[in-house]
């Protein structure tokens, strides 16, 4: 008899957190490594936001909340629902968990049944198939073009629809490739969901993080029908640098989010409260913060994509969002360092960060074999430095 339960003998081992240990290991000896796999902002929390969660340590309001959230907390996000995405939610289709990924987690199990087909775009994030998994689903892959910019079309969309499928996991904009698809794109998809009865998983959690004239729109704005068809996730994580304090949140439809707070009531109970008062003001205040923050990610994403344009044997699907580059290095595939044979992405990211000290996450558990994630959440000089090893690297191959 098997130890273990099923649903968790389905989940893959994390090739992301193998190279980040070893990363941190080599740092932690006195090398100088350049880590490009870390997926939160390297800023800190603004400073009127860490003072709103002091501030609720001192007032004493460290007790449970309510299991979907603090009443004012849930009316707040309504609110930036309205102002952000013209999206008209109450208080009870609101449902505030520990962070996005929880509630991911939280609507795969409200949906997912036994069998149940899940459209995924590929690359995608590599949470998103194992979430599937566990809740007995099964991911269905549909790969997004380079040519596309790693998006997909309408037309693979349909042609990726069976009987089973009962939702589609939508990330826009996307990690890890940093694709943003257009109100026209999301109406296209959101008509062929629309047709065939599916739900839709919107995760949203960079909207705030885009560099073009190409901007985000929500799923459920394209039509009633796919609002009472779609779950919105989001969270504050990455517009405010807040991922250690865990607080994300999603908007579904009333009999969705009630079956969802019943069931967060006996996993977790309530989010942080502490954590829940800051993000009020997080929510509630002028947000220059961002505005600055989203400014130097541009800056570093156009000096990224420049020094890139420059290597050899390697290249970028230029991305118009989040802070992740997809840089293709298939074109070192079958070169060897010394006695060495690269292979595939993991070969290249292991061989890289051993010759090189640059750590980059291998594209495999995202659904995209020959490339490796980069993140230019680093500051520019050492994103600069990286980048130079990396074309320093590629030079060596033979």
């Amino acid at each position: 008899m098997e130890i273990l339960a099923k649903r968790i003998r389905t989940i893959s081992p994390s090739q992301t957190l193998a190279i980040s240990a070893k990363a941190k290991a080599m740092k932690a000896g006195g090398e100088y490594v350049v880590n490009f796999g870390v997926g939160e902002p390297d800023f800190p929390t603004p400073a009127h936001i860490v003072e709103a969660g002091i501030e609720a340590l001192r007032a004493g309001k460290t007790k449970y909340t309510p299991s979907s959230g603090l009443p004012e907390l849930r009316k707040a996000i309504c609110e930036k629902f309205a102002r952000d995405n013209g999206l008209t939610y109450e208080p009870s289709q609101i449902i505030v968990s520990n962070g996005a990924k929880h509630s991911i987690f939280n609507v795969c199990y409200a949906l997912v049944d036994e069998g149940d087909e899940v459209i995924i775009p590929a690359p995608y994030w590599l949470t998103y198939p194992e979430v599937v998994k566990t809740c007995g689903g099964v991911p269905v892959y549909v790969e997004g073009t380079k040519e596309n910019k790693f998006k997909i079309t309408p037309e693979q969309l349909e042609a990726a629809i069976t009987p089973r499928t009962k939702m589609l996991i939508f990330n826009s904009p996307c990690n890890p490739t940093g694709a943003v698809y257009s109100e026209a794109e999301v109406r296209a998809l959101g008509a062929v969901c629309e047709k065939h009865g599916i739900y839709v998983l919107s995760d949203e959690i960079y909207e705030r993080l885009v560099y073009t004239d190409v901007k985000p729109f929500s799923m459920a704005k394209v039509s009633d029908v796919m609002y009472e068809h779609t779950i919105t996730v989001n969270g504050v994580s990455k517009t405010y640098s807040m991922t250690g304090w865990r607080i994300g949140y999603l908007a579904a439809p009333k009999a969705i989010a009630k079956a969802i707070d019943s069931f967060q009531s006996h996993a977790t109970s309530n989010a942080c409260s502490i954590a829940q008062y800051a993000t009020i003001t997080a929510l509630g205040s002028p947000e220059e913060c961002v505005e600055e923050m989203v400014a130097r990610f541009a800056e570093r994403r156009a000096a990224a994509i420049a020094r890139i344009g420059k290597m050899k044997d390697a290249y970028c699907i230029v991305p118009d969002g989040a802070f992740y580059i997809m840089l293709v290095v298939s074109g070192a595939f079958g070169k060897k360092l010394g006695e060495r044979t690269i292979a595939n992405a993991a070969d290249f990211a292991d061989a890289l960060l051993e010759e090189k000290k640059v750590a980059v996450v291998p594209g495999g558990p995202f659904g995209a074999d020959d490339c490796v994630r980069l993140s230019y959440s680093l500051s520019m000089e050492d994103m600069m430095e990286g980048l130079e090893r990396i074309d320093a690297f590629l030079t060596q191959l033979k």
